[in-house]
């Protein structure tokens, strides 16, 4: 079974916190597809750097305002 990447995120509570905007307008937003906006949200799938930087700039935050990094237990 595939682990989960220790990156966490909050892009599902920013979208609702900007009027609700869609997966497809973030995707659209920041030139991937809505799917790939769905695997980030559930934590399947880490964006690339150039990514994040563009979703937390859609946000207008800082990259550790939206993404968190889990260190792993023992590590």
């Amino acid at each position: 079974m595939a682990k989960a990447p220790p990156i966490t995120n909050r892009i599902r509570t920013l979208r609702e916190a900007q009027g609700g905007m869609s997966q497809a307008a973030l995707a659209e937003a920041i030139g991937v597809t809505r799917q790939t906006i769905i695997a980030i949200e559930l934590g399947k799938y880490s964006p690339s750097l150039e990514s994040a930087f563009r979703i937390s700039r859609v946000f207008g935050l800082g990259i550790e305002d939206v993404f968190g990094w889990e260190t792993p237990p023992g590590g």
